[in-house]
């Protein structure tokens, strides 16, 4: 409990990893949506489904090299 509430070890990375499910569950939701409603097309579905998955895999791993640079700074800083 320590580490939380003095912020000696950072809780957002463990957090980027549930929203990136949610993410992904979002964009499989609205690719079948697009690809199964009248008002999309199978094709952009399936458009839906692949950038929108690799977007989302981007985004996510962007914050993650965010902390792990400033872990790696942090290193440094203690180390002098």
């Amino acid at each position: 409990m320590r580490e939380l509430f003095f912020f000696d070890s950072m809780l957002t990375p463990k957090i980027i990893t549930f929203v990136y499910w949610l993410l992904l569950l979002a964009v499989l939701i609205s690719g079948l949506g697009a690809m199964f409603t009248q008002y999309g097309s199978f094709v952009s579905g399936v458009g839906i489904l692949v950038l929108g998955s690799i977007g989302v895999r981007i985004w996510c791993e962007m914050l993650i090299v965010l902390f792990k640079i400033h872990e790696n700074l942090r290193k440094i800083a203690d180390k002098e």
